[in-house]
């Protein structure tokens, strides 16, 4: 087989990860491209030893060791990101990527944004609120 066939595979799956990341929303979907482009390295990486261990009279298989271990890595990666993707949705209740960095990023957690912070609000619990932190 001829070594274009792999990497071309590659740089399609590497391409749609790519996109998967950039476009989606959805924190599990991210995940999952981010696996995709992984398993593209992974196939390159198996394809380059192959190719280069037919030219070398020693086979070492580098790549293939690399492979395993990139393996392991994802797997560890996955359920690292599932846990913290679970725990973000049973605080949140979504785990929409665009909502959880709106939330995060607040006018309440953006001072330099041209407001006083002592400045009266119209709000008296939140007047209440300030009030007991100041006593």
């Amino acid at each position: 087989m001829h070594l274009a066939y792999p990497a071309v595979l590659s740089a399609l799956l590497f391409c749609t990860g790519l996109y998967g990341v950039l476009a989606r929303r959805n924190a599990i979907l991210v995940l999952m491209s981010v696996e995709l482009m992984l398993n593209a390295v992974n196939l390159n990486l198996v394809a380059f030893d192959v190719w280069l261990s037919r030219t070398a009279e020693e086979t070492l298989h580098s790549g293939q060791a690399l492979t395993l271990f990139t393996i392991a890595i994802a797997a560890a990666e996955i359920g690292i990101g599932l846990a913290i993707v679970l725990a973000v949705y049973r605080n949140r209740g979504t785990s929409d990527i665009d909502r959880l960095r709106d939330s995060a990023e607040g006018p309440e957690n953006h001072p330099d944004d041209g407001s006083d912070s002592d400045a009266p609000t119209a709000d008296p619990a939140v007047r209440a609120g300030k009030a007991e932190a100041t006593a």
